[in-house]
């Protein structure tokens, strides 16, 4: 299966997020104003732009097709460390029925892993 149709969607929502991040303080905010408050001072910052560089260097792989899965496993573990550290509180829905939820990081999660195994998890048959 071509996953083009699933690479590109996935990494235009990574590159604008990681990007829009950059360019709106929203890296320096979420580093300093929630990271180092929760317990990653001094690092906060940098971990923030980590993962919004992590992003982008997903979105450019993504759309290359090379080096996918450690790519979707970085922001596989970046959207599971989202849901238990921010969404989660907040419910599943994103939007409606309530704010800010799990359910997009629950979805792009399954995405990256359909990207990562086009043919589904399939058993090695050894002899």
């Amino acid at each position: 299966m071509n996953t083009l149709l699933l690479r590109i969607p996935v990494a235009t929502i990574l590159l604008v997020h990681g990007l829009g991040g950059m360019f709106n303080n929203g890296v320096n905010d979420f580093g300093n104003l929630y990271l180092n408050q929760v317990g990653f001072a001094p690092f906060g910052l940098y971990i923030a732009w980590a993962i919004k560089i992590s992003h982008v260097i997903a979105a450019v792989l993504l759309l290359m097709n090379k080096f996918v899965k450690p790519a979707s496993i970085v922001t596989i573990f970046v959207l599971i460390m989202g849901i238990i550290m921010i969404h989660f509180r907040e419910g599943w829905f994103v939007v409606g029925g309530g704010r800010n939820g799990v359910e997009f990081n629950f979805l792009l999660i399954f995405v990256l892993l359909a990207i990562m195994f086009p043919n589904g998890f399939k058993k090695i048959n050894s002899k």
